[in-house]
């Protein structure tokens, strides 16, 4: 990977064309810089020069590859390659976690540190045609106008970028070289093969100009071509210039001036992107592969060293290599890439042995790498999980059977969403896992150890996806059992299995009402591999689920807090909507509800089903029918509010706090519709034991006319005790009215107070207002001031309650002046304050009236004794 930052190293018979270093000298007063040719044009090769030229700049330079056209992996090689160039990057931009999405806080962060810079960065994108995602190109604009002048962006390519060059070109911003300007004159051709040993006439040098019209990569395999040949000059004349024409060229007057084994060697490294002596021998079975190659390298017989001992061979040669080697030896292209493969293995470079493994058709091998490499959580999480789901996506039913390719099938099927397909595969894959005991040493079949720990992660997932708490821990207490038989050094380099893992767990302990276990498995997650891409999933998944848990217990500040917290990791690491779980954004709605904002709330929910496939499970289902109904029963209906609850979700075992939940939601929706009776007899669905369905239950009681028992019912609970603001709330309020049922209005009076200021700290205003209009005598009392105060309204009066809130001194003044139909201005010009900040007083003064027009903030205020 070194070599993707490396500047290429020009080659002896490089020529420096002095008009093209000095057309290229604009790209340090422009932000934009193009090189446009085609393949062989020479543009790698002036780019290269020419930044080697100005030692006082960083330069940056990154060789984009087909296998990172996804935005993440895109930007994850670009953060690289200023981390490789010596610019220094903070903390706070992180790798992405997706290999095909990225968020835009990251090109905004970029953009802000290259800004500061008082030296621009070179930043040199070699082979940017195969960057085709308009994404990519979109942020990379972002990126380009936003830290000017601290980066100077250099494009190499051989098609036009999908940046809006011409408003650069417009702008006067745009240093642009292209094809024609590429082109070799007569003169530089002439020098050129004078490098090469060859003096022709100008006559010669103009035709093969003009045959080659001025391609580099024509010039100079003519120039080798001609260099052993009896008459250069004939030799040059027959040149043609067609691409057949050129392939038989190169096999006729490159290749085949080779030697045998030379030949052989090409051919067989032609299957190898990039490769060093050692796998170029792997594939070969030559010991001298490293001398060859540097010979072939000096003589510039297309093999390129890239630095580091690396070589490749060039693009056009190494495609006709390739399809001479299907001719030439047929059936030997798979084992080529399987010997890759196996040496790519053996080096510990998975990831690219994998690639070869597929190109062979060998998935016994490759599934059997993966799996023992313990990677099979990258399907789940992390940069890669697109590019394995594609590389397995042919696998198909003829790739091997053993426990290694079932699980991975297995993985495909469940990374997907498909639990009954995935979970078959599994069964299938603990099957074979048995019977392949003995064969454990064989090199075709996986670790025992790796197939075991793989099966424990995959079982995890089922169980949790399927609502089976108890497998779920069987499967864990297993993966903790094989953890002394798998490598410290595997496990260490895949931090996404146990963080994946232990989010397994903790949901599953969740569904199944076991709060404690969960926290503590959630915890344990969210603190697994802090800042690595590949954990980001996991950590952010156990984040969003932990805030469910403080939703669950009535703490709606610490759950938005927490939530916020999952958000921030999403976009840190460039996780999209469907790349995370989503639970983050039902919690948020569900604080929303909690605190009135109800258009919020339904924008939230409506984007929490945006999610993971792989996290869709129990706890999320029901959540997201939870939140839906309490926003019903918010807007005032309570069939919609039933509706929404009343499927259920479908479980291997069922969550004791989804069912009380559900059934306290079908409680309250029979109390809105005055059917309290039918409410109470759902109360043996409702746990005792958690504090928030306690007092669900308790309200419940308290409708049906049993105020006794549903303080006893309290006091059992120890609800005070053990509960966030958003029980405790409700609990002072059910006591409220039990007491203003026995006549005791004193402590009812004392208990609303309570309640009132503690909804007022925590923003709260769901509780006050599904209470009915008992509570406004009481309410007057606590929100108005003392000198205020008239007679209290009737119970019996239908107008809206008054203010949870108490109006600020500044709105009260804003109000008076409304009640002299004063206008906008003219409260501004009175108060010597802006139009906005009036604006700012009305709108939280209707707030907190509950009204939405001026004459109704008069009426309300009148009604009130604030005017």
């Amino acid at each position: 990977m070194r070599t993707r930052f490396a500047v290429p190293a020009p080659p002896a018979t490089f020529l420096r064309r002095q008009r093209l270093a000095r057309h290229l000298d604009g790209a340090l007063h422009t932000p934009l810089t193009m090189v446009n040719g085609s393949a062989g044009a020479g543009k790698t090769l002036l780019v290269a020069d020419w930044v080697t030229g100005r030692p006082e700049l960083p330069v940056a330079w990154l060789t984009t590859d087909a296998d990172g056209q996804g935005a993440g992996m895109f930007w994850a090689y670009l953060l690289q390659a200023l981390r490789t160039s010596g610019v220094p990057l903070p903390a706070d931009i992180a790798l992405p976690a997706d290999a095909n999405r990225v968020g835009d806080a990251l090109p905004a962060r970029l953009a802000a540190l290259l800004g500061g810079r008082d030296r621009p960065v070179i930043l040199v994108l070699d082979e940017f045609d195969r960057v085709t995602a308009p994404e990519i190109a979109a942020q990379l604009d972002f990126l380009l106008r936003h830290s000017a002048p601290g980066l100077r962006l250099v494009l190499v390519t051989r098609t036009e970028p999908l940046l809006p060059v011409h408003r650069y070109r417009a702008a006067g911003e745009l240093t642009e070289i292209r094809d024609a300007e590429l082109a070799f004159t007569p003169g530089e051709a002439a020098r050129l093969m004078e490098a090469h040993g060859l003096r022709l006439s100008p006559t010669a040098v103009r035709g093969i100009v003009a045959r080659t019209r001025g391609w580099a990569a024509g010039l100079r395999l003519c120039a080798l071509a001609a260099e052993q040949a009896p008459d250069p000059e004939l030799c040059l004349k027959e040149f043609e210039a067609d691409r057949s024409a050129v392939a038989d060229f190169l096999l006729a007057e490159v290749l085949k001036r080779q030697d045998a084994g030379t030949q052989e060697l090409l051919l067989r490294v032609s299957v190898l992107d990039r490769f060093g002596p050692r796998l170029a021998s792997a594939v070969t079975g030559r010991a001298d592969a490293e001398a060859v190659l540097a010979r072939l390298h000096r003589s510039n017989a297309f093999v390129q060293h890239v630095g580091h001992g690396v070589y490749r061979l060039h693009p056009l040669f190494a495609e006709i290599l390739r399809a001479h080697l299907r001719v030439r030896r047929p059936g030997l292209e798979p084992e080529l890439h399987r010997r890759a493969a196996a040496g790519l293995r053996a080096a510990g470079a998975v990831p690219e042995a994998l690639g070869h493994g597929a190109a062979a058709g060998d998935w016994q091998f490759t599934t059997s790498a993966l799996v023992d490499d313990l990677a099979l959580g990258e399907f789940f999480t992390g940069p890669r999980a697109d590019t394995l789901a594609a590389l397995f996506s042919g696998m198909g039913q003829r790739g091997g059977d053993g426990p290694a390719p079932e699980l991975v099938r297995a993985a495909v099927r469940l990374s997907r969403g498909d639990l009954a397909g995935g979970a078959a595969r599994l069964h299938r894959a603990r099957q074979l896992a048995t019977r392949y005991d003995d064969l454990a040493d064989a090199a075709d079949v996986a670790d025992t150890a790796a197939v075991r720990m793989g099966c424990a992660l995959l079982e995890a997932l089922t169980a949790r996806l399927a609502g089976a708490p108890r497998r779920a821990e069987d499967a864990v207490r297993e993966a903790e059992a094989l953890r002394d038989e798998i490598p410290a050094e595997l496990l260490d380099r895949h931090p996404e299995f146990l963080a994946l893992l232990l989010d397994h767990l903790g949901s599953a302990r969740l569904w199944a009402g076991d709060f404690a276990g969960a926290r503590a498995a959630l915890t344990r997650a969210a603190a697994t591999g802090p800042g690595a891409a590949v954990t980001a999933l996991p950590r952010e998944d156990a984040l969003a689920r932990l805030a469910l848990l403080d939703v669950l217990h009535g703490w709606p500040d610490r759950a938005e807090r927490t939530a916020r917290e999952a958000l921030a990791e999403t976009v840190r690491s460039g996780l999209g909507r469907l790349a995370a779980s989503g639970v983050e954004r039902l919690v948020l709605a569900a604080v929303a509800v909690e605190r009135e904002e109800l258009a919020q709330a339904r924008a939230l929910l409506d984007t929490a089903g945006e999610s993971h496939p792989a996290l869709r499970d129990p706890v999320l289902e029901a959540g997201r029918a939870l939140v839906a109904a309490r926003l019903h029963l918010a807007r005032g209906e309570p069939g919609a509010a039933w509706k929404a609850v009343e499927p259920g979700v479908p479980a291997d075992t069922v969550s004791p706090w989804a069912r009380g939940e559900t059934a306290l939601v079908a409680a309250a929706a029979g109390l809105a519709e005055g059917r309290p009776q039918d409410a109470a007899a759902l109360l043996p669905e409702v746990p005792r034991d958690q504090p928030a369905c306690a007092v669900g239950a308790a309200r419940v009681l308290l409708a049906a006319g049993r105020p006794e028992a549903a303080v006893r019912l309290l006091d059992r609970a120890a609800v005070d005790e053990h509960a966030g603001p958003a029980v405790t709330v409700r609990a002072a309020l059910v006591r409220a009215r039990a007491a203003d049922r026995a006549g005791d209005t004193a402590a009812a009076r004392r208990l609303v107070t309570r309640a009132v200021r503690e909804a007022h700290r925590e923003g709260l205003r769901r509780p006050l207002a599904e209470t009915g209009t008992w509570i406004r005598p009481y309410l007057y009392l606590t929100t108005t001031p003392h000198h205020h105060r008239r007679t209290p309204p009737s119970r019996a009066t239908t107008s809206p309650p008054p203010p949870v809130e108490e109006l600020s001194g500044r709105e009260r003044d804003v109000l008076r002046r409304l009640a002299q139909a004063m206008s906008t201005e003219e409260i501004a010009a009175d108060l010597y304050v802006s139009v906005n900040t009036v604006k700012t007083h009305l709108k939280n003064a209707y707030r907190k009236l509950s009204v939405g027009r001026r004459n109704e903030a008069v009426r309300r205020a009148r009604e009130l004794g604030l005017l």
